[in-house]
């Protein structure tokens, strides 16, 4: 089934809570969106009560994908809130059910935010990534390139710390 976007849909109570669901999903099912298994709501609740909040207060814009009215994928616009940058985005948190995962959701979330940051006029996107989960080649596919790491900045557990992997498009 094919994904419909909504650029910054009304952030209500229950599109939150919708939002906070799927980032527990997606980070208990290995996801690498800030957080690290097992997770619960009351966990991830805080990061995504202010990561909204900067989306409803602007200049963030929230990418919303839905299968039927399911909301299954989403990402943040991040405004880089610094005047000699205005011409690119970060994309942060970004996120597709596990359950829908391998139907192409992905690609096609990332195709729009690309979409929406060229009807913008934006010249560049750029996005972190937790090594050792082969998504460096999930954003390659898509034309995104490595143009740095930062050696063992992600500290998942006092023996597991991973590089952070820069990208650009």
């Amino acid at each position: 089934m094919d994904l419909r976007f909504v650029l910054d849909p009304d952030l209500t109570p229950e599109l939150r809570e919708h939002i906070i669901a799927l980032w527990v999903d997606v980070t208990n099912a290995g996801g690498a969106v800030g957080f690290v298994a097992p997770v619960t709501a009351d966990e991830v609740r805080p990061l995504a009560t202010s990561t909204l909040d900067e989306v409803a207060d602007g200049p963030d814009q929230l990418l919303a994908g839905y299968e039927g009215e399911k909301l299954v994928a989403v990402l943040v616009i991040a405004d880089n809130r610094f005047h000699l940058k205005t011409h690119w985005r970060v994309l942060k948190r970004v996120m597709v059910h596990p359950d829908t995962q391998g139907r192409g959701h992905g690609a096609a979330l990332m195709r729009e935010a690309e979409r929406i940051a060229r009807g913008l006029g934006l010249a560049a996107l750029h996005v972190t990534v937790r090594d050792g989960l082969g998504l460096d080649g999930f954003y390659k596919r898509l034309g995104y390139r490595e143009i740095g790491r930062l050696p063992a900045a992600l500290r998942l557990s006092p023996t597991d710390a991973r590089d952070e992997i820069l990208m650009w498009l």
